[in-house]
């Protein structure tokens, strides 16, 4: 049996009277890719603001597997402590340090990986030295991984969109997650960087053993990546299982098309 890695009961978000997300639950396990869709508003980025300690959800739990495969729950974790429990996101909106290199980018991504103390930064002793040393080649091969080897000592703003895109996915991945939380992924891209996206977010899974939770608009890239689908319509989910399901699923057709 898989072992659980998220998982979500009974989840609730309200902003003054605005009910964003309403009594949801899901769960994610080891080694999957699932795609959580819907239109737009209808609570996806909400739930991901709140798994990734953005907003303190206002009913319901939220829990993260730990260290020991005990469930930690994370209501009301400040996002740096969450990130700690093995949990990295990207975003709608590109939020790379456009002046720092990619390499530099990639690299304040194992910031919270690093030993050093104040003292070694001061210091600058051996084991610092070392320590940095160390951050600069594991940053280099998580670049070369995605294939933005090329792109090191390039300032991020220079990058092509779809490079950049990926930037984002490789510092995220710098935290070594157990769960890679990827906010519409292929947002601007064109076919061929969204099919290629589609071969990276796979071999993230199978090569590096993250598991993936993705919102994404691009329905032939959910239906070819995921595992399972969860259906957010107005808050409540409406739907979940297989992609073949999804596509027969009259709530799921009428969320996105109308009756």
């Amino acid at each position: 049996m898989s072992r659980t890695i998220l998982d979500i009961t009974d989840f609730s978000m309200v902003f003054g009277g605005l009910r964003a997300v309403d009594h949801v639950h899901m769960h994610i396990d080891e080694g999957e890719i699932v795609a959580l869709i819907g239109p737009n508003g209808a609570g996806k980025t909400t739930l991901f603001n709140c798994v990734t300690g953005v907003y303190t959800p206002s009913e319901g739990d939220i829990r993260v597997s730990g260290s020991d495969s005990e469930m930690i729950r994370t209501n009301g974790k400040k996002p740096n402590k969450i990130t700690e429990l093995g949990l990295a996101r990207t975003f709608q909106n590109i939020r790379l340090f456009s002046s720092m290199t990619a390499l530099e980018n990639v690299m304040i991504g194992r910031h919270p990986k690093l030993k050093a103390g104040i003292f070694g930064a001061i210091f600058r002793d051996k084991k610092t030295m070392t320590e940095e040393a160390q951050v600069i080649t594991d940053s280099l091969s998580i670049l070369r991984k995605l294939d933005l080897e090329k792109y090191a000592n390039e300032p991020a703003s220079s990058l092509p969109y779809g490079a950049q895109r990926l930037l984002e996915i490789a510092r995220a991945m710098a935290t070594e997650p157990q769960l890679l939380l990827l906010d519409e992924p292929a947002a601007g891209m064109n076919p061929q960087e969204t099919k290629e996206l589609d071969d990276t977010i796979k071999r993230i899974r199978d090569e590096e053993g993250m598991t993936i939770l993705l919102i994404e608009h691009d329905m032939s890239l959910v239906m070819s990546l995921s595992e399972r689908i969860y259906v957010l319509d107005y808050g409540k989910m409406i739907a979940q299982g297989s992609p073949d399901e999804m596509k027969s699923d009259p709530a799921v057709i009428k969320a996105y098309l109308g009756e």
